[in-house]
């Protein structure tokens, strides 16, 4: 198992914990009108994951993982809509959506292979980075958006 992976699955598993306890109405709570939903959170987490990995492996996307990748930009980092409703977001359709991301990267992530470690692939904020950047993005990335989901789901008006 490379570095990477031992990075990633406990940050993952951070985030996962954090939020697998939330109802819809919980999950789709936004603290400020600008800010993310843990929801949108966790549908950006899966959809950075599959963004990468998808042109790391040159991997074709079916429709829902389309709609994730989306969601690593789309109302993130640019002024597009969110591509998933809050009505959509259910904690059912958000396990899922970590579930299909998982079992994309874990391979990858567990024994990446010089190839992987050289493509070069845009990131979502610009910068061309190498399949060894993104793999490093992967490993703090969740528990980047674990401490928001912690601040979020504690701050007063929080639906209990």
């Amino acid at each position: 198992m490379s570095d990477f992976a031992v990075s990633w699955q406990l940050s993952r598993h951070r985030f996962v914990k954090t939020i697998s306890d939330l109802n819809q109405e919980q999950l789709n709570w936004r603290i400020y009108p600008e800010a993310l939903t843990i929801a949108e959170m966790a549908m950006h987490v899966a959809g950075v994951e599959i963004s990468f990995t998808s042109q790391i492996l040159g991997l074709s996307l079916d429709e829902l993982k389309t709609r994730l990748k989306a969601a690593a930009t789309d109302g993130v980092v640019n002024d597009k809509p969110f591509p998933f409703t809050p009505e959509e977001m259910t904690p059912d359709a958000v396990k899922h959506a970590l579930s299909v991301a998982h079992d994309m990267v874990e391979p990858l992530i567990s024994n990446p292979g010089e190839e992987a470690l050289s493509v070069e692939l845009v990131s979502a904020l610009g910068p061309v980075i190498t399949g060894k950047g993104a793999l490093a993005r992967f490993a703090f990335h969740p528990g980047y958006h674990q401490g928001q989901a912690y601040l979020i789901r504690n701050a007063p008006g929080f639906p209990k």
